[in-house]
């Protein structure tokens, strides 16, 4: 049975930063595109960033510059460094992986982790 966990999300003031992971297991993803998604209250999911099997890295252009995304594949892990948090970057975060057609559409995505939680206080 595949399962994404995901972990890392807190609570932390506007400026700071987290680390989100997301742990893969039931099959690789070595050969996968994975991505973050992320959903604010009231509000649709929406794409955050992408990474490729080869570690080509695409990003919101909300997030660009300050979010970094990245995969150990011995670990089967893919990862978020998010910096300069904003308030509006308050929102359950998502990973997902096994995509067809684009990255930014959230249908097109086979499998998601249940979430974690970032609150950005300003």
């Amino acid at each position: 049975q595949v399962q994404l966990v995901e972990s890392g999300g807190g609570l932390v003031e506007a400026g700071g930063s987290l680390r989100l992971s997301c742990v893969a297991s039931g099959r690789t993803f070595s050969y996968d595109t994975m991505a973050w998604f992320r959903q604010a209250p009231g509000k649709e999911r929406e794409f955050v960033s992408a990474i490729s099997w080869t570690g080509v890295g695409t990003y919101a252009d909300s997030v660009k510059g300050r979010f970094t995304i990245s995969r150990d594949k011995a670990k089967n892990t893919m990862y978020l460094q998010m910096n300069s948090l904003k308030p509006e970057d308050t929102a359950v975060y998502f990973c997902a992986a096994v995509r067809s057609g684009l990255d930014t559409v959230v249908i097109n995505w086979r499998y998601w982790g249940q979430g974690t939680q970032v609150t950005v206080s300003s």
